[in-house]
């Protein structure tokens, strides 16, 4: 079977990367690696300093470079097209509504031809707008900048801002006095990214990161003092573990959270004393997870103990916050996962999805009476804002759906009325009528039905013969949500139907969804989507050699064990920043995430069974002599999360290995990590090119 090879004709030889065997040896199992010379010894220092990776890989990269180049050559007046349609549905100037705290309003906004956020503040009485943080100028003459966000101190005046020029996520902090708009000395640098004000606003708590890019330490900050002269608050053995610092709505407490992919642990620390010792919650329980809410004198606790698989909703005094005072506030329903909870002086609040759609639940703190926030649409997505106040009535969310671009509404617990802030305008227009948008669900073999959200004109032929941009992600418990989406628009009007597959891995149909497709459930993931692929093929949405399917990071992962098992069932297939190699990498202990993953994956490193189920499915292992479509592979060169070196393989097997004579390609960003590029604009270049991509494949070049 050959993949619409003339739209590639003419191309130049594809680099062949030097195989250089590299044997490991584990549980008697003896595996060789050709292009393990890819991987940069001196990688921890590279992420910091992109000048120091080594000259024979960096030529290497820089000839894929050349060849994707090549390849998509025919494409660039295509692509400069894409990138003006997708800019001109984003309104440039474009503000969030303002949030209120304390005397100010607080937002965020974007100018004409910006590519950074700016964050300012308004008077709550009126009065002149004041910029905190202009991302734009502070990105100025820097290849890749990222701000972290900026959070104000509890007295309004400084804010301790982030930000990343590397790509690496290694955040340097800084504080910028408000009354003068300067930045004070403090310099904090290899940081996660946030911080949390202690309550009299002499200093920050923050989370540092270590050569490895694990958050292991609390540190906290007193301002105007040298960072090696910061207190340390509390810090985790575990390399397994993730850690981070909070603070609360009313400024009483501190908090640490402390997890992995399926355990939790909570730490709890007065705002005004950071001399104090972190008091423990509860002791962590492998599979046991739990988060902290204030809410005057209790806590409310989100958790899934006691064999509450979806969650519940429990309360303990902040006296005495252990498992033995805590008393149960929403009683555990399977099927109804509860993802989140809010506390504000009269109201609880909390985001479920029952039946794949999620849902707001207001509750009475008095009267223990509750109701939702109703909607109509077949399928939406939405977002919880909150508030920063505590003693208020009103909560702010947002609503869309496939076809609805995202409305902002302040809703008022008390009366329940509903009022309309903002409307996402689509300067170059859109007719939600000129779409349709459905759900459909997709058989498995072991009887599951997959859910499928579906985007398409009106007027698009479902005869088979339309294209398909089959979207996927499938891990870590991430629901993708049926929200509104201006850049799938591009290929929508040219005739594509746009499919996001909702397979297990994810959280659409409750928790079990999730574990059903996780550490030895993993196949699920993969089976589930070509599934979905075969029905949308089936019931004439599109053909099966139409379909270029997408997914990034575990999605990327996705992709390349589809394409393993089922090349057949695919036209093409463009992986982002694909977690690919994901034997060798759950093997490496030294790697940023590698521990805290082995909850999700398995550890192969002391399970022969997990080291099995990973090598059976790990898309880098599994490529073999078989007829490929064409590929498309995106990267960035200081990704901390999925390694440079694991598409760059993967690639290089694919094209030793594929018997068709369908292209491989590999585009890198040599100044960009896993999240690409980082201004809003740049972003579209790079959806662009993979949209013209997936046109030209299909023929709609």
């Amino acid at each position: 079977m050959e993949f619409f090879l003339p739209a590639f004709s003419n191309l130049p030889a594809a680099p062949v990367a030097e195989t250089r065997p590299l044997s490991d040896t584990r549980h008697g199992v003896t595996r060789t690696d050709d292009y393990a010379w890819m991987r940069d010894d001196n990688w921890q220092a590279m992420f910091k300093d992109p000048a120091l990776l080594d000259p024979a890989i960096r030529t290497h990269l820089e000839a894929e470079n050349a060849y994707q180049k090549a390849a998509m050559a025919d494409t660039e007046a295509l692509q400069k097209t894409l990138f003006a349609e997708m800019r001109g549905r984003i309104k440039e100037d474009d503000s969030s509504v303002p949030s209120p705290d304390g005397p100010w309003l607080y937002g965020v906004r974007f100018v004409t031809g910006g590519e950074q956020p700016k964050y300012f503040r308004i008077p709550r009485d009126g009065g002149e707008e004041q910029m905190m943080i202009d991302g734009d100028l502070e990105a100025e003459g820097k290849a890749y900048f990222r701000l972290a966000g900026a959070g104000h101190s509890p007295d309004h005046a400084a804010t301790v801002w982030g930000y990343d020029d590397k790509g690496s996520e290694f955040f340097t902090l800084r504080v910028r006095d408000l009354a003068t708009g300067k930045d004070r000395p403090d310099l904090i640098e290899n940081t996660g990214g946030g911080a949390a004000w202690s309550a009299d606003c002499t200093g920050f708590f923050y989370t540092a990161v270590d050569d490895n890019h694990r958050p292991n330490r609390i540190f906290y900050h007193r301002l105007g003092t040298a960072q090696d002269e910061d207190v340390l608050i509390h810090e985790e053995a575990d390399s397994g573990f993730f850690m981070g610092v909070s603070d609360t709505r009313l400024n009483d407490f501190i908090m640490i959270g402390i997890n992995d992919h399926e355990t939790s642990e909570c730490w709890v620390m007065p705002a005004d004393d950071p001399s104090a010792k972190p008091r423990l919650v509860a002791a962590r329980q492998t599979g046991v997870e739990y988060s902290l809410s204030e809410g005057g004198d209790v806590f409310y606790i989100l958790t899934n103990s006691a064999g509450a698989k979806d969650f519940k909703i429990m309360q303990a005094p902040v006296e005495s916050p252990e498992p033995a005072n805590w008393s149960e506030v929403v009683p555990h329903k399977p099927g109804r996962l509860i993802l989140s909870v809010s506390a504000y002086r009269n109201h609880l609040v909390w985001m479920e999805r029952e039946n794949g759609l999620p849902r707001i639940v207001i509750h009475d703190r008095t009267s223990g009476e509750e109701h939702a926030i109703a909607f109509d649409e077949e399928a939406y997505s939405l977002g919880f804002q909150g508030s920063m106040e505590y003693d208020t009535d009103i909560v702010r969310f947002s609503y869309s759906s496939m076809t609805t671009p995202s409305e902002l509404y302040d809703y008022n617990m008390t009366t329940r009325e509903r009022t309309l802030l903002k409307r996402d305008e689509v300067p170059s227009g859109h007719n939600p009528a000129d779409y349709v948008t459905r759900r459909v669900m997709a058989p498995t073999t072991d009887g599951e039905q997959v859910p499928v959200t579906l985007l398409f004109r009106r007027d698009t032929p479902l005869d088979g013969s339309a294209p398909c941009l089959l979207y996927g992600y499938g891990s870590y418990g991430i629901a993708i949500p049926a929200s509104f989406n201006t850049s799938c628009l591009s290929l929508v009007d040219r005739g594509f139907v746009y499919a996001i597959a909702h397979i297990r891995g994810g959280k659409e149909k409750g928790f079990g969804w999730y574990e059903a497709g996780k550490r030895g459930n993993k196949t699920n993931t993969f089976t589930d989507f070509i599934a979905a692929a075969r029905y949308l093929d089936a019931e004439k949405f599109t053909s099966h050699d139409r379909i270029v399917a997408q997914g990034g990071s575990a999605g990327g992962m996705l992709m390349g064990a589809v394409v393993n098992m089922a090349p057949d069932a695919f036209g093409a297939i463009i992986a982002a920043v694909p977690f690919v190699d994901v034997l060798n990498t759950m093997l490496d202990d030294t790697l940023p995430l590698t521990p805290p993953e082995w909850p999700e994956w398995g550890n192969p490193v002391v399970s022969p069974e997990d080291y099995q189920t990973i090598a059976g499915y790990s898309p880098y292992d599994n490529v073999t002599a078989q007829a490929y479509p064409p590929i498309l592979a995106v990267a960035g060169l200081t990704d901390p999360r999925v390694t440079y070196w694991e598409p760059a393989k993967w690639v290089a097997r694919l094209r030793a290995l594929s018997t068709s004579q369908s292209p491989v390609l590999f585009k890198i960003n040599m100044s960009a990590g896993h999240a690409g590029a980082s201004g809003r604009f740049q972003r579209l270049e790079e959806v662009a090119y993979e949209y013209a991509f997936a046109l030209k494949v299909t023929g709609k070049v």
